[in-house]
C-alpha cells in the first residue's frame, strides 16, 4: 500500500516569538489535531534540529517547514482545502510572506515505506520539483499522479 508525503516550506513576517507568530503556531496544532482526528493522517515529523535547506532560507522571514505522510492523496487534497486547514490558507498572509513569483510552497510525493520519509528526502524532491517540475517522483494537487505514475485529476 503507497502513501502519500507533502513537504511544505514558507517564511513566517515575524520572528518565532512574535504574538502573530505565536497564533500561528497556535492554528497550526489546531490543524494537526484535526488532521489526526480524520484518521487519515499517518505520521507528523518534527521540524526541531532540522536544518534548513537554502530555499527556506531565501528571504527576510523566518523559516517554517512541514512534513506529514497521509493514507491518500484524495485525503490530504480533502484535508488541505477544507475545515480550518482552509481557513488557515485564507488567512496565510497574516503570518507569512507573499511567495516570489515562482516560489514552490509545497511537493508531493508516494512512499510505500514509511522509512523512506525523511527530510533529506523531503528536500531532495522540493529540489527535484524545482528543476524537472512535476512526474511521479514530486508533484503538486495541479499536476498529480496516482501511485502507479499515472496523471490524475483530484476531486
Amino acid at each position: 500500500m503507497a502513501f502519500v508525503s507533502i513537504y511544505t516550506v514558507g517564511r513566517l513576517n515575524q520572528p518565532y516569538d512574535h504574538p502573530a507568530s505565536r497564533d500561528f503556531f497556535e492554528v497550526g496544532d489546531e490543524v494537526i489535531r484535526q488532521a489526526a482526528k480524520s484518521g487519515q493522517l499517518i505520521e507528523v515529523f518534527s521540524p526541531d534540529g532540522v536544518p534548513f535547506p537554502e530555499e527556506a532560507k531565501k528571504g527576510d522571514g523566518f523559516p517554517i517547514l512541514t512534513l506529514t505522510v497521509w493514507k491518500s492523496l484524495q485525503s490530504l487534497h480533502r484535508f488541505t482545502y477544507s475545515g480550518q486547514h482552509r481557513q488557515a490558507l485564507r488567512d496565510r498572509s497574516k503570518w507569512m510572506e507573499p511567495y516570489q513569483e515562482k516560489h514552490l510552497s509545497y511537493v508531493v510525493w508516494w512512499t510505500e515505506k514509511m522509512k523512506d520519509v525523511s527530510w533529506e528526502e523531503a528536500f531532495k524532491r522540493y529540489n527535484y520539483y524545482i528543476q524537472h517540475g512535476p512526474t511521479p517522483y514530486a508533484f503538486d494537487f495541479k499536476h498529480a499522479f496516482d501511485d502507479n505514475g499515472e496523471k490524475c485529476l483530484i476531486k
